[in-house]
Order: C-alpha cells, then sequence, then structure tokens
C-alpha cells in the first residue's frame, strides 16, 4: 500500500486518483473534525473547500512525513480561521457538545445539570491555542507532535499548552460541578 507522500507525489506527475486516493482515507476523519468544529452543514461546504485547497496546495507538502493526516487537519484549521472570521462574535465558540451525535462525556452525571452549557463555558475559558492543540490530541487522536505540525508550532510549545488546558479544565469551576467536587 504506497504512503500517502508517494500517492501526493504520484498525483504531482498527472495521476489524478492517486489524490482521489488520499481523499479516502483521510475523509471520515477531518469531516468529524470539521462536524466537531462547526456543525454538519457548516462542516458540509468547508470539507470540498479543504479538498479543493489541499489538491491546490500538495506541491508544498512535506513528503518526508508519510501520513498526510496532520497536513490535512493544517489545510482543515485554515479554512475553519476563514469561516470563523466571517462569523459574528458570539457565534466563536461553538457548542462542540451537541456538534458529534450522541456525544456525552460524562454519562453518570445527573441529567438535572446542563452539561453543554458548563463544557462550553470551560472550553471557552481557554486560550486558542490551548483549545486547538486541546481538541486535535483528544478528539482527532493526533499526537502531540502532529498537532505541533497543524498548528505550526514547535512541538514542545504544543506539550506545554496541552498541559495548560489540561490544568484550567480541572481548575475550571464548571467541571467541578459536572463531577460534583465541593469548592474549596
Amino acid at each position: 500500500m504506497a504512503s500517502d507522500a508517494e500517492l501526493i507525489g504520484r498525483s504531482l506527475e498527472g495521476d489524478r486518483e492517486a489524490f482521489v486516493e488520499v481523499i479516502y482515507r483521510h475523509e471520515g476523519a477531518i469531516g468529524a473534525y470539521l462536524v466537531r468544529r462547526v456543525g454538519r452543514v457548516a462542516a458540509e461546504d468547508l470539507l470540498g473547500d479543504v479538498w479543493v485547497a489541499a489538491y491546490e496546495s500538495r506541491k508544498t507538502y512535506d513528503r518526508s512525513f508519510a501520513d498526510a493526516r496532520p497536513w490535512l487537519y493544517g489545510v482543515a484549521l485554515n479554512k475553519l480561521r476563514r469561516h470563523w472570521r466571517s462569523e459574528p462574535a458570539e457565534a466563536l465558540v461553538p457548542d462542540v457538545t451537541s456538534m458529534a451525535d450522541e456525544w456525552d462525556p460524562w454519562p453518570a452525571v445527573d441529567a438535572r445539570v446542563d452539561i453543554q452549557s458548563l463544557l462550553r463555558a470551560a472550553l471557552a475559558r481557554l486560550k486558542p491555542e490551548e483549545r486547538e492543540v486541546l481538541t486535535l490530541v483528544a478528539w482527532e487522536d493526533l499526537t502531540v507532535a502532529e498537532a505541533a505540525r497543524v498548528i505550526g508550532i514547535p512541538a514542545g510549545t504544543a506539550r506545554r499548552l496541552l498541559h495548560q488546558a489540561r490544568k484550567s479544565l480541572r481548575n475550571a469551576p464548571e467541571v467541578a460541578a459536572l463531577l460534583k467536587i465541593p469548592s474549596a
């Protein structure tokens, strides 16, 4: 089986089907990433834009990396940023808990607790870079080094941001309320 890097190289040599194979390999992951960030309707529009942008910029892909998934997340993130800039300010922090079907991070929590608003508030308190690293590692199953490649920062900086995000969430009053941790 050819690596993504090999397929991208072949597409640059004129093999159009090679890039289609890269899309088939990663469309589920990239599509789910977009859905979790902006909802299903906007994600459907953005996904097509991601593939067009990836195809047009494939000559810039560093073929020393066999797996194109982190690069594709980077392309998707750029499209998301452009999308968010066009949105009203109140829509900048999406309702992330309602974006993935049947996703409930704490199923044992009393149903009366408004989990969505509490989690949204805790995530909204994170710095954008912390939130981005956290979601790429936690939801997209990327390594910290891969998340760093997506965002375009050093791996050490990504590790620091992830640590800060986790620490902030542990100390967030919203998370304490969800887990029924008494206030100090």
